[in-house]
């Protein structure tokens, strides 16, 4: 089982305060986390006009850093290499339509709702679980801020962020976890998932996965995504192996207009 099978935010961690049409927004919650001005370009696509304003924006708004989750499509991708945006993850998100046979099917014994005292277990779970990130891997945010979003981002989720966090026990303690995320109109979202490292080849994987299918099932929900690492192929095979097809593939860029100076590398 990987440490970590997914990456994306199902909560709005990053919160907008101010924006420019058609080219992006700053993120106020990221900003104040992690120390630096963060912001987002808005939609998928860039074309000239659109890398301009958002430079525009980065300059006049002192912003050190911007996200863009970009569509595979030469010309956005070409544009935003060549303006200094760097790629730093792949984004897959993969779809199931779950079926009246299912449940019968998946036994999920030792699977439950989170209890408030498992939190600070999960919490250090969550840390050591999703260590390949894009803010990992972007190589620029502290490493210790990078394990702390974590803890703070399942925290929320057992807080009611998440409509369900599902727990795993193992020798009878609390060794997984998984977030559950219902979206209305039938469709529902796995969030964060992870493992302990003692247990991630014990299975727990699959029925945290297949609990939370079964969970949602329980609320009528016929749709299911999740979001995981391109290059996370042990979370691609579990996914597939418990129904889910790959949907859509996105890439993750960040531009660093001004670094941070204790986080730069040679």
């Amino acid at each position: 089982m990987p440490a970590s099978v997914t990456t994306e935010p199902i909560i709005r961690l990053a919160e907008a305060v101010s924006c420019t049409p058609a080219a992006c927004e700053i993120l106020d919650w990221d900003s104040k986390f992690f120390g630096v001005r963060i912001a987002r370009v808005i939609g998928h696509r860039m074309d000239r006009q659109k890398i301009a304003e958002v430079l525009r924006v980065v300059r006049e708004e002192s912003i050190h850093c911007v996200y863009f989750l970009a569509d595979p499509e030469p010309a956005t991708t070409q544009i935003a290499e060549r303006n200094g945006f760097h790629l730093v993850d792949m984004r897959v998100t993969l779809g199931a339509r779950l079926l009246t046979s299912h449940g019968g099917m998946w036994q999920c014994d030792g699977v439950r709702e989170v209890e408030v005292a498992d939190i600070p277990a999960i919490r250090e779970i969550a840390a050591h679980s999703h260590t390949d990130s894009r803010f990992d891997r972007d190589g620029c945010f502290p490493r210790d801020l990078c394990d702390e979003l974590y803890r703070i981002w399942i925290t929320r989720n057992c807080h009611g962020c998440a409509d369900a966090v599902l727990v795993a026990e193992h020798e009878s303690r609390p060794a997984g976890y998984v977030s559950c995320h219902l979206k209305g109109d039938g469709r529902a979202e796995i969030g964060l998932v992870g493992i302990e490292e003692s247990a991630r080849n014990a299975g727990l994987g699959a029925k945290l996965v297949r609990h939370a299918l079964r969970w949602f099932q329980e609320r009528e929900v016929q749709d299911v995504t999740v979001a995981t690492e391109g290059s996370n192929i042990a979370a691609l095979r579990l996914y597939q192996q418990c129904g889910f097809l790959t949907a859509a593939m996105q890439l993750w860029f960040h531009y660093w207009h001004e670094f941070p100076d204790k986080e730069i590398t040679a």
